[in-house]
């Protein structure tokens, strides 16, 4: 993380967990946790992306499949065994694979929402009691712009994305008194190695960039530094709100 960008002295020795750690956003936020000092834990399913990770931050990896709610609660457990209570967590595993309304069957809708949504909920379950016993925390969901600009070719994805922002407003309510603070950080188009290799042409870019109010190809730590504020007690009566980085073009 550049030196010119802010540090948090309240993120110093933090517990954190990240979902989804392994690439390319949720990459970009680890490192950026590593280097305030927290102590970082991620999941993901990808283990040569997630050793390639923490080799770089000295963050603590473990396989997980987030579609697995057993496993999940393990992993929690594990990660929390390894670091201690978790007062961050960052549910930011998702993917965007595109899919059209006919091809769309019950087993592939309740395999994205797994993916895109369910995850979310039962890892803010499975850390809400370590919060509590320290006495507040800062869960934040990454929601999608997609939705919002009336994207299509995934309604599966669209459906579960818009869907985090009722899932932050309605935890944001029931934990505030235990000072567990909700909040949904909301990415624009951001140009991940992923997005380059599967959906990025000169077309889609142009239409892109016309929408935005700031020019420029938005990047993985665009996103983490808005984490990174939410994580903090800088943010300490910021809870139940969404925040959009797209650069203007929503």
């Amino acid at each position: 993380m550049p030196d010119r960008f802010a540090r948090y002295p309240s993120l110093e020795g933090r517990a954190v967990l990240v979902t989804g750690g392994a690439g390319g956003i949720g990459a970009e936020v680890v490192a950026c946790f590593a280097a305030q000092g927290a102590r970082v834990v991620f999941l993901d399913f990808d283990e040569a992306g997630g050793g390639r990770v923490a080799a770089e931050t000295g963050a603590l990896f473990l396989p997980c499949d987030l579609r697995d709610v057993a496993a999940l609660r393990i992993a929690v457990a594990e990660a929390a065994a390894r670091i201690g209570d978790v007062t961050v967590l960052v549910n930011n595993a998702a993917r965007d694979d595109r899919h059209a309304l006919e091809t769309v069957e019950p087993d592939y809708w309740d395999e994205r929402m797994a993916t895109n949504l369910r995850h979310q909920f039962f890892c803010a379950q499975a850390v809400v009691p370590m919060m509590r016993r320290a006495g507040g925390g800062s869960i934040v969901n990454l929601g999608s712009v997609s939705w919002m600009n009336r994207q299509g070719g995934m309604p599966a994805y669209t459906a579960a994305k818009s869907a985090v922002r009722g899932l932050t407003r309605g935890l944001a309510r029931d934990l505030g008194p235990d000072r567990i603070r909700v909040n949904e950080v909301v990415p624009g188009w951001v140009y991940t190695e992923r997005q380059v290799a599967l959906w990025v042409t000169p077309e889609a870019e142009a239409r892109s960039q016309a929408s935005q109010c700031l020019k420029g190809r938005l990047q993985p730590g665009d996103i983490a530094r808005m984490v990174l504020w939410l994580a903090a007690d800088d943010s300490a009566m910021v809870t139940a709100q969404h925040f959009v980085v797209d650069g203007g073009g929503s």
